[in-house]
């Protein structure tokens, strides 16, 4: 695993039960099954599901104190679930050292010495950590920093830190990337660079699962997305799914007393429940929203209705995510 500051682990409760594989086989980069932990009088995780397939960059969101970072140190072997079961890389979760020499990981501001260059950084890790020196030009290809990897680390920017920080957790040739807010602290510039670096990294044989809660970051990154609110699962699957959920159509007729009517014709229409916002009507239809849109124009105007306003409502993760969260699509 690459360099990571010491997260440290909790005294531990006796375990609730075995942790082993999941029944059923897997072929995924991370499943895991009912997980739950406590820390003390804490749940931090209640039977938590996820499942991650590989070659993919996948979000792991969540409001603060929703068990991510727990999540995250099972994962890494560093706390041991109370109960459930699980694989990483197909090997059982109570087994982290089946696994362990296949992920590489970033967990909080990278650690390296700032008397050193970025390539020496690496150096003295592949030496503790018994990997291929003959690797750290890659990684540092892959990241971008051929051209500063003999500058200090010192004068490195934090856009450069978190890169280094990355292609030390690429020195073992993983295939599960594991980081946590690799884009926190960073400038515009800085997180558009490290997006492209990202979405360039997953591969067939490289799965990326990077938590965060910048939901802008997480949209325009990952294509899959793993979503948890009191140690519970509230949504996994493709980002596109999740977005083609929160999109719809709305509605603004000439008169305010034709809401309702309008509302009523939309249900009719399209058999979903519309909502009345603000003077409008918005439509949830994840569907075709261009043949819906011509569709409610005419029927609006054979009863009578004038239509001022039509609009896509495109989904966006910050509100599908709030409405998640809060029950509303749950």
């Amino acid at each position: 695993m690459g360099t990571r500051e010491a997260l440290g682990t909790a005294s531990q409760p006796a375990p609730e039960r075995a942790i082993g594989p999941p029944s059923g086989g897997d072929t995924g980069a991370i499943l895991l099954r009912g997980v739950s932990k406590r820390f003390r009088s804490r749940r931090a995780l209640d039977g938590l599901d996820v499942a991650v397939p590989r070659g993919v960059v996948a979000g792991f969101v969540g409001p603060n104190g929703a068990g991510k970072t727990t999540t995250l140190r099972i994962l890494l072997g560093l706390v041991r679930p109370g109960a459930g079961s699980g694989c990483v890389l197909g090997c059982p979760l109570d087994v982290p050292s089946g696994y362990l020499p296949r992920v590489g990981a970033m967990i909080d501001a990278p650690a390296f010495y700032p008397g050193l260059s970025g390539f020496d950084n690496l150096r003295v890790l592949a030496a503790a950590g018994r990997h291929d020196p003959a690797r750290i030009p890659v990684v540092l290809d892959r990241v971008e920093l051929t051209h500063r990897a003999h500058d200090l680390y010192r004068s490195f920017s934090m856009g450069m830190k978190q890169r280094l920080g990355i292609a030390a957790a690429l020195l073992s040739d993983p295939e599960l990337l594991v980081l946590d807010e690799p884009t926190n602290g960073l400038d515009p510039g800085a997180m558009h660079d490290m997006r492209a670096l990202l979405q360039g990294l997953a591969r067939a044989d490289l799965t990326v699962f990077l938590s965060s809660h910048l939901l802008g970051e997480v949209e325009e990154i990952c294509d899959w997305i793993t979503m948890i609110d009191h140690g519970r699962q509230v949504y996994e699957g493709s980002t596109a799914a999740l977005l083609a959920s929160g999109s719809g159509l709305v509605l603004r007729p000439a008169d305010t007393r034709d809401l309702q009517a309008l509302a009523d014709l939309a249900r009719t229409m399209t058999g979903r429940v519309p909502s009345i916002d603000d003077g409008t009507v918005v439509v949830p239809a994840p569907d075709d929203l261009d043949a819906l849109a011509a569709r409610m124009n005419r029927a609006a105007f054979a009863r009578g209705i004038t239509l001022v306003e039509m609009h896509r409502l495109e989904g966006r993760l910050e509100r599908t995510y709030l409405e998640l969260v809060q029950g509303g699509l749950a």
